[in-house]
């Protein structure tokens, strides 16, 4: 497995681990107070920087089992990031759009906020599993 295979595979954990996080922190305040007023920023500042933190530390710990690996690229992983990049970005292209649509209507902070930072996680673990079924299978020839 090439280091860029097992960041796809750190990216596509670390995202969901977050933002399953994220959301089982705010579903457990929500018990206790209306789901707007609980604290959803702090919560999701700090799962945001975790994921971050925890995406750089897994892939450097990933890339120390495979030290003769680490850093090299060839054509084909290259091609592999661009097609999994072009996936997730469509997720953030409709998160945008989501959160505009939603400033317009005048909604709570909250839910737009909640619009981009599904979007960004949806784009990070749909783009992943692209690149993983594209080392796994190759890429798709449209």
């Amino acid at each position: 497995m090439s280091s860029e295979e097992k960041s796809a595979w750190v990216l596509l954990v670390v995202s969901i681990a977050g933002y399953a996080t994220y959301a089982a922190i705010v579903a457990v305040q929500a018990a206790s107070v209306p789901l707007l007023e609980t604290a959803w920023v702090t919560t999701m500042l700090w799962t945001i920087g975790g994921g971050i933190v925890g995406g750089i530390v897994f892939t450097i710990i990933a890339g120390m089992f495979s030290p003769k690996d680490a850093g090299k690229k060839d054509q084909r992983d290259r091609e592999i990031t661009r097609f999994g990049d072009s996936v997730g970005q469509s997720f953030v292209v409709i998160g945008a759009v989501t959160a505009l649509i939603l400033a317009m209507v005048e909604a709570p902070y909250f839910w737009i906020a909640n619009a981009v930072y599904l979007a960004f996680v949806l784009s990070a673990f749909l783009g992943s599993i692209a690149r993983v079924i594209a080392y796994r299978r190759g890429l798709p020839t449209w």
